[in-house]
C-alpha cells in the first residue's frame, strides 16, 4: 500500500492531506510537514508512511521530524500534532538491521541494506516508541474572558 493510499484511508485533516500530496510531489518541508536539512525527503516519507500506518484514526494536522540520517539509518524524534494533542515518538529506521533480520547479504558478504530498503521501504523500523502524549496548550487572554479591570487584578 502506498503513502497516498494510506492517506486516503486516514482521518488526517484536509489541510494535512493537501500538505502530504504536495510533499509527495516536491519532497520539501512545509508548515505542516516540517523537517531540517539532515532529513532526506525519502526518509521523511518513510516516517510519514509509518505515522499513517500507526495512527489511521488520528485527525493529524501536522508533523515535525527532528532526525539524523546516515547511509543505513534514520533516527530521531517525530512530533505528531492534532488540534488537541501532540504525540512524541522516538524512531529508528534501519535497513541494515532489516537486511540482517532477513539474512540478506550482498556480493561482499555484508548485510544487503539496499535490497532491504527497496523491498521493505518504510517497514524497516527497528524502533517506534511513543514517548509522550500531551494536550496542546492554548494561550488564554484573561482580559477577553473576565474584563480588562479584573484581568489586571488576577495578574497582579
Amino acid at each position: 500500500m502506498t503513502t497516498a493510499d494510506l492517506l486516503d484511508r486516514s482521518a488526517a485533516t484536509d489541510s494535512f492531506h493537501e500538505a502530504v500530496t504536495r510533499f509527495l510531489r516536491d519532497g520539501r518541508s512545509s508548515e505542516r510537514i516540517a523537517f531540517g536539512h539532515g532529513c532526506p525527503g525519502i526518509k521523511v516519507e518513510r516516517a510519514l508512511t509509518k505515522v499513517l500506518v500507526e495512527y489511521p484514526g488520528l485527525p493529524i494536522e501536522s508533523i515535525e521530524v527532528r532526525g539524523a540520517s546516515g547511509c543505513e539509518y534514520f533516527r530521531g524524534r517525530l512530533f505528531v500534532r492534532t488540534a488537541t494533542e501532540e504525540r512524541r515518538v522516538a524512531f529508528h529506521w534501519d535497513c541494515k538491521w532489516r537486511a540482517e533480520q532477513e539474512g540478506w547479504t550482498d556480493w561482499f558478504g555484508f548485510p544487503d541494506q539496499g535490497r532491504a530498503a527497496r523491498e521493505f521501504g518504510w517497514d524497516c523500523f527497528r524502533a517506534w516508541t511513543e514517548e509522550e502524549v500531551s494536550p496542546i496548550s492554548v494561550a488564554i487572554d484573561t482580559a477577553t474572558i473576565i474584563g480588562a479591570g479584573e484581568a489586571e487584578a488576577v495578574l497582579a
